[in-house]
C-alpha cells in the first residue's frame, strides 16, 4: 500500500511540477504527517526530490528528472476505457483507479505532450449526464458490474412496466445511456439478451453460480440494434398536426430527429399567417399528448380525434382552472 502511495507522489510531482504537502496529502487522502514521512522515504532512496519554503514554495523533483515506473496494473488497464469517464466511473466504483491511471497516462508523456493533454482537459469535458439529473447512480450498480466481470448469476427484484418481478440474470455488460445505467443481461431459461434499467433494481443477491457468457456476444453492436429496434417500434401511429412558425422552430427541443425529419418532409406551403400542416409519427395518445402541450397554442392536432379532442379538454381545465383564480 505504501509502495503505491510513494510511487503516486512521484507521479504526481512528475505531473504538476510542484505540489505543496497540504496538496499532495488532499490528493492522496493521507495526513500531511504521513506525506512528511513519504518523502523522507524518497530522499532515502536517493529520488531527487527537494522541498521550497514561503508562499509559493512545494515539493518538486529536479529538472529533468522522470521516473519511469508509469505501468499499469492489469485493473488499471482494464478501467482504462473510463479514463474520460470520471463521473460514471465513480458510480461503478472505479473512481480511485481510474484517477491512478490518469496520473500515470499524464506522468509517461514527454513535457509538451503533457501541456498539450492538460489543455485539451481544460477546454473539452464529456457530462453524460442530462440537464434534469444528475445521473442515475443505483446501490446495486457496483454489484451488477463486479458480476458482468466475475461472469455471476444475479438474482434481482425488479420494478418493470408490469409490476415487481424476481429474476435471476446472467449480465453481459453495462451500458451507459443517457446518463442512464442499463444491465444487457440473458436469463437461465431465456437466452436471448434483454435491457434491465440498473436502478429500477430493489434487490440483488450476487450468487455463487458462474455463467459461460458467448464468445460471439458484441456488447456495442448488440447495442446498435437494440437501438434501432427500439425506436422502429416506438412510433406505430402518426397524426396531422398544424404547426405555428414559432412551434415548428420549438419543435426540435422537444422531439426526436424522426419527428423533425417528418415535419421537414410531409410539411404543405404555409398559410397567410405562416402556419403549416404536416403529419408527425407517435408512439402512443398518451405520450403525444404530453409531447405537444409542450408546444401551448402553437400547434393545433387535426386528426387522430381521439389526440384532439384529449388537447382540447386539458386546454379547457386549464381555462377554467385560471379563469376561477
Amino acid at each position: 500500500m505504501r509502495a503505491s502511495r510513494l510511487l503516486s507522489v512521484l507521479l504526481l510531482l512528475q505531473a504538476h511540477g510542484r505540489l505543496t504537502a497540504a496538496e499532495l496529502a488532499q490528493r492522496l487522502e493521507v495526513s500531511v504527517r504521513t506525506v512528511y514521512r513519504d518523502v523522507e522515504a524518497l530522499h532515502s532512496a536517493g529520488i531527487p526530490l527537494y522541498g521550497e519554503a514561503g508562499h509559493a514554495g512545494g515539493y518538486r523533483l529536479v529538472d529533468g528528472w522522470r521516473t519511469r515506473l508509469t505501468g499499469l496494473t492489469a485493473e488499471e488497464a482494464e478501467r482504462l476505457v473510463f479514463a474520460g469517464l470520471p463521473g460514471p466511473a465513480a458510480e461503478l466504483g472505479y473512481d480511485s483507479v481510474v484517477a491512478e491511471v490518469q496520473r500515470k497516462l499524464h506522468a509517461a508523456l514527454p513535457g509538451p505532450y503533457a501541456d498539450r493533454a492538460a489543455q485539451v482537459r481544460q477546454r473539452f469535458h464529456l457530462d453524460p449526464a442530462g440537464w434534469y439529473s444528475d445521473g442515475d447512480a443505483s446501490a446495486h450498480l457496483p454489484a451488477t458490474a463486479d458480476a458482468v466481470w466475475g461472469q455471476r448469476r444475479i438474482r434481482v427484484r425488479y420494478r418493470g412496466w408490469r409490476g415487481e418481478v424476481v429474476r435471476v440474470l446472467e449480465p453481459y455488460g453495462l451500458v451507459l445511456k443517457g446518463g442512464r445505467w442499463y444491465a444487457v443481461a440473458a436469463r437461465p431459461d431465456r437466452p436471448e439478451p434483454a435491457t434491465y434499467r440498473v436502478n429500477q433494481v430493489l434487490e440483488l443477491t450476487t450468487l455463487d453460480e458462474r455463467f459461460d457468457r458467448p464468445a460471439d456476444f458484441d456488447l456495442p453492436g448488440w447495442w446498435r440494434a437494440h437501438v434501432v429496434d427500439f425506436r422502429s417500434r416506438l412510433h406505430r401511429d402518426e397524426a396531422t398536426i398544424r404547426l405555428s412558425p414559432r412551434g415548428r422552430q420549438r419543435l426540435g427541443e422537444i422531439a426526436g430527429d424522426l419527428v423533425v425529419a417528418a415535419v421537414d418532409a410531409s410539411a404543405g406551403p404555409p398559410d397567410g399567417s405562416g402556419w403549416v400542416e404536416a403529419v408527425v409519427p407517435i408512439e402512443s395518445l398518451t405520450h403525444a399528448h404530453g409531447e405537444l402541450l409542450r408546444l401551448g397554442a402553437e400547434v393545433e392536432v387535426l386528426s387522430p380525434a381521439a389526440l384532439r379532442d384529449r388537447l382540447a379538454a386539458t386546454a379547457a381545465g386549464l381555462a377554467a382552472l385560471y379563469a376561477a383564480g
